[in-house]
């Protein structure tokens, strides 16, 4: 098996397991069983679980934005783009296999005692506020509501991960209703 295969195994076995039962309750024995990829491979790969940690959430990354802005740009009125992030989550939410937001999870795992993870946890919520700015400005509002549609949005994520509903995304899609129709 190539590195290239090897590699991306080992991410979709890390992702599953990590999402689905937590990074501290995985080892890389797990991540190894449910991969493939033998041990002495998985640690050339990613000599430490850290970078294996930092990694599936660099790739998750790019998929989660991916499919976000994907969805927001089916909507053709830019008015109405910043609610589409909302009707979003709300899919997200309803999702088999939905346990909350990655970067959230992993930080409240890891942040304290990774640079790593927790870089890739600031740098995903970064993105995700500079996407909502952007979002924000094109429909015309100014760009200081961007600020509370990301927390709006950031709230429905934790209480959805608890709750195991989409509901929040509804409650917080209609909050920032408000705010939009208020400015």
């Amino acid at each position: 098996m190539d590195s290239a295969v090897a590699r991306e195994r080992a991410l979709d076995a890390a992702e599953e397991l990590f999402y689905g039962r937590g990074i501290q309750a995985v080892g890389m024995d797990d991540v190894r069983g449910a991969s493939g990829v033998s041990l002495k491979r998985l640690y050339q790969l990613f000599p430490a679980k850290e970078q294996l940690v930092e990694a599936y959430l660099e790739r998750r990354d790019g998929r989660w934005r991916g499919r976000l802005a994907a969805h927001v740009e089916r909507e053709q009125d830019p008015g109405l783009r910043v609610l589409a992030v909302f009707d979003w989550l709300e899919l997200w939410f309803g999702e088999e296999g939905f346990h909350g937001c990655a970067w959230i999870n992993s930080y409240g795992e890891l942040g304290a005692t990774s640079e790593r993870v927790a870089a890739q946890v600031r740098a995903h919520k970064r993105a995700f506020a500079d996407y909502l700015t952007s979002l924000v400005t094109a429909a015309g509002h100014p760009a200081a509501l961007a600020g509370p549609l990301f927390l709006l949005a950031e709230g429905a994520m934790v209480t959805a991960g608890i709750n195991g509903s989409t509901g929040p995304a509804v409650e917080a899609r209609e909050a920032a209703r408000s705010l939009l129709e208020s400015r």
